[in-house]
């Protein structure tokens, strides 16, 4: 169905097949006169971000610290060059 505003729903299952999120566009390409394709264009993800470093260590196995031990670390290693 669409809306007065021109708008439609994408049914729940398609969106969750696709894995359509928030922020990820929809590419529509004309196929025929009553066919349309469409594509999930992805929300770039932010480089650098640093909230998505946010347990990174604990996610990929790898061994957790505090940054005041890391830091403390590098600052000796520095000062034994």
């Amino acid at each position: 169905m669409v809306t007065e505003r021109g708008q439609t729903s994408i049914p729940a299952r398609l969106r969750k097949a696709a894995r359509v999120g928030r922020g990820d566009r929809l590419s529509w390409e004309k196929v025929s006169d009553t066919e349309f394709r469409v594509r999930v264009v992805r929300k770039p993800k932010r480089k650098g971000d640093p909230v998505a470093m946010i347990g990174f260590a604990q996610r990929h196995g790898l061994p957790g610290g505090r940054t005041d031990d890391y830091m403390r670390e590098m600052r000796a290693g520095e000062r034994g060059r």
